[in-house]
């Protein structure tokens, strides 16, 4: 008789470094990549951070660290925000398909989101209430090749109210 034992996979430490080797586009690459168009910023300072994540509910705004070991999809990409120009970030997908994707203005670059301070978005650019969308209203499709998505980010415009910047 054969036993077998199954183990959970225990979560890796947590780190800002998690998802970004596998995220990272690199010049000159072809596959399947979002080039994220970052629309609306409120201002040039700080950092953004561009998330990937399963097109589900479960998995989208999840811990990385669960993630990762569980053996899901999970990608990270990290910038400052340039002083000027337009602002286009790529984020690497394991292969063609449906992904959920976030994107953070982390205006005081403290990697932690703040709703008074920090501006969000998401692709498909769905309207924001008070919780979070729907994976299936923050996705995207990607084929073969990158493709080119637009995201607008949504930060706190009074008490209650969330969305873009009024230009």
């Amino acid at each position: 008789m054969i036993l077998f034992v199954m183990m959970s996979a225990a979560p890796i430490p947590s780190s800002p470094d998690l998802g970004k080797a596998e995220g990272l586009c690199r010049p000159n690459e072809s596959g399947p990549a979002f080039l994220v168009s970052v629309e609306g910023l409120k201002d040039r300072r700080g950092r953004l951070k561009l998330e990937l994540y399963p097109a589900n509910d479960a998995d989208f705004l999840a811990d990385d660290n669960i993630l990762i070991s569980q053996g899901k999809v999970f990608r990270r990409v990290e910038e400052t925000v340039p002083s000027q120009g337009a602002v286009t970030l790529c984020i690497r997908a394991p292969g063609p398909g449906v992904y959920a994707i976030s994107l953070m203005h982390d205006r005081d670059a403290n990697r932690k989101f703040s709703l008074s301070i920090d501006g969000v978005g998401f692709a498909g650019n769905p309207k924001l209430g008070l919780s979070k969308p729907s994976a299936a209203t923050a996705s995207a499709r990607v084929g073969a090749a990158p493709a080119h998505i637009p995201i607008r980010l949504n930060y706190r415009r009074g008490l209650f109210s969330f969305g873009p910047l009024e230009r």
